[in-house]
């Protein structure tokens, strides 16, 4: 083991012990009982520990190649993880989609739920909600008091999702909790310790709304963007490379038109002569593509996902026996997502694909969503992250369960559908045209992140649409309307997710167009000795890394 890795290992514990809700999360066992101290004192102490890595790491001589992809990445990624730190960005920050907010949440969704000593964990944990959420209070307050406070929509939204996990709207805490009632095994006391601790962690999630929506809204923004500094600063740290953010909001506008055109095509082949909304109410009539209720859906969704997994395995991936198995789940929460959770490191919890079902579907289509299996699934997020998982062999432990670059990992589930593509998977029209809009809403969702942002007019484009004009939250989501077929409910969660999340939506078409560059200049430098299978095991056994260092390794192999 080289020194890196030493450093690597002992960071992964250290940050487990500073950081038992991310640890969850990572699937590293033995913090499960525990929460994140999400107070200023305990932000600080895990900023001194990636400060105190950062100096390990430079002060190490990495004796291999893989050793020095390993030191880069990881310095690459602690160093911004600093630079959001003390940019105070990481201690106000507060959004719809990745705060402490819905990380205490989520972390229950992936805890273990049979026998009386799992219950035990769960009831351990849920009693310390209280302080977790106070702990984090005190460090939005002491933010705010400098003047550092989210947006105030953001604010007002996180104060909704609180209100949507309490009565009367909803009962998460309750309903995690009644899941114990069909356990027999589960002695009186520990059922009085879950019902004690779900009252508390209602308490506290109501008391944390009325702090949200009494004290920090009024200090909020009004103006949701971030504005240049800060939005530099977070597109780096969701792609691991900077890029030239004027090009990159032209060419997204170039991508959603040649998007657009293609779909254009497609929707010939599915309504002779008929226009994409005629392909899609066609689709939508399709009794052969209607699924009508959501457990069938999840049903549907796990037999292509093994099934898929059984096609490709051995013949255009190599897929490890430990990830062979992917669990598809409805979610408890409601905000018409499909995501992907991945495998404990012992491989006991198994990479899972999630969907949250919106409120009020009562019925699904197919078409739409087969290009999302292979997104979540393989030979997406299921096969980057379960191989990482799997190949100790050649990443140490931060690489294999704390890496996480959005622009890499996003960028490849992109890249995984257009390969799905190429291999024949998407030849059926309504399936192709489905991916085809799912590509158009990554597209749509760069013009509007960066527009949204950085302030950048609405340029003379092939829609004829605005031009001139600046983006305001309802011009974005007029925008979105008019490029998906997806419910106005869910656009309008978007929307809050960008304006609260900048750089995070543009990583997805950012991250697979760096994929596909890297997989071109492999080609040119090969010639005809390049190979794709040994391409995508190469790319793979490097484990997520920013983009940056990514085009840096591979051009090395």
């Amino acid at each position: 083991m080289g020194r890196t890795d030493e450093i690597a290992d002992r960071y992964v514990d250290d940050h487990a012990a500073a950081d038992p809700v991310g640890a969850t999360f990572a699937g590293i066992a033995g913090h499960d009982d525990e929460l994140t101290d999400y107070s200023p004192e305990g932000f600080a102490a895990r900023a001194e520990l990636a400060r105190a890595t950062v100096r390990a790491l430079e002060a190490s001589e990495p004796a291999t190649y893989r050793e020095r992809v390993a030191n880069a990445a990881m310095r690459e990624r602690l160093g911004l993880e600093l630079e959001m730190y003390d940019a105070g960005i990481t201690t106000s920050d507060l959004n719809v989609v990745a705060s402490p907010l819905q990380d205490v949440r989520g972390a229950f969704d992936l805890m273990l739920t049979e026998g009386p000593e799992a219950w035990a964990v769960i009831a351990a944990r849920l009693a310390r909600i209280p302080e977790a959420l106070d702990g984090f209070r005190h460090t939005l307050a002491e933010a705010a008091a400098v003047g550092r406070v989210s947006a105030r929509r953001q604010v007002q939204a996180c104060a909704d999702q609180c209100r949507s996990w309490l009565p009367p709207e909803d009962d998460f805490f309750g309903s995690l909790v009644a899941q114990a009632d069909v356990d027999a095994g589960i002695a009186p006391a520990l059922r009085a310790d879950l019902s004690r601790g779900a009252d508390r962690a209602r308490e506290a999630v109501a008391g944390f709304e009325h702090f949200l929506r009494t004290d920090l809204a009024p200090k909020g923004r009004e103006v949701d963007g971030v504005g240049r500094d800060h939005y530099a600063l977070a597109s780096r740290y969701f792609l691991g490379a900077a890029v030239d953010l004027e090009e990159t909001y032209a060419w997204g506008w170039e991508e959603l038109t040649r998007i657009e055109t293609e779909m254009r095509k497609v929707a010939g082949r599915i309504v002779p002569a008929g226009t994409v909304d005629d392909a899609v109410a066609a689709l939508d009539a399709d009794a052969a593509r209607r699924i009508p209720d959501k457990e069938a859906f999840r049903a549907w969704m796990q037999e292509l996902a093994d099934r898929t997994i059984e096609e490709l395995a051995g013949v255009h991936f190599d897929i490890p026996e430990q990830i062979r198995r992917i669990e598809c789940r409805i979610a408890p929460t409601n905000e018409g997502a499909i995501y992907y959770t991945g495998p404990s490191e012992d491989f006991s919890r198994p990479g899972r694909m999630w969907w949250s079902v919106p409120k009020g579907v009562t019925n699904f289509s197919t078409w739409k969503e087969v290009t999302t299996v292979f997104h979540e699934g393989v030979p997406g997020h299921h096969l980057q992250v379960g191989q990482t998982v799997v190949r100790a062999e050649v990443l140490n432990r931060w690489q294999r369960l704390l890496c996480w670059v959005s622009g890499h990992g996003e960028g490849w589930a992109l890249y995984a559908e257009r390969l799905m593509e190429e291999r024949g998977y998407l030849d059926d029209p309504g399936a192709r045209l489905g991916m085809l809009d799912a590509q158009a809403f990554r597209a749509a969702r760069v013009v509007v992140d960066l527009g949204l942002h950085l302030g950048f007019p609405i340029p003379a484009n092939a829609f004829g649409w605005r031009s001139g004009e600046h983006w305001t939250p309802d011009v974005a989501l007029e925008f979105l309307l008019s490029h998906s077929r997806i419910e106005e409910d869910f656009l309008r969660f978007e929307v809050n997710r960008y304006l609260g999340w900048p750089g995070q939506a543009p990583s997805y078409k950012v991250g697979e167009r760096i994929w596909l560059a890297a997989r071109e200049d492999a080609r040119a430098r090969k010639g005809p000795s390049f190979d794709l299978k040994e391409f995508h095991r190469a790319a793979l056994d490097l484990g997520s890394l920013g983009l940056d260092p990514l085009r840096e390794a591979l051009a090395q192999l």
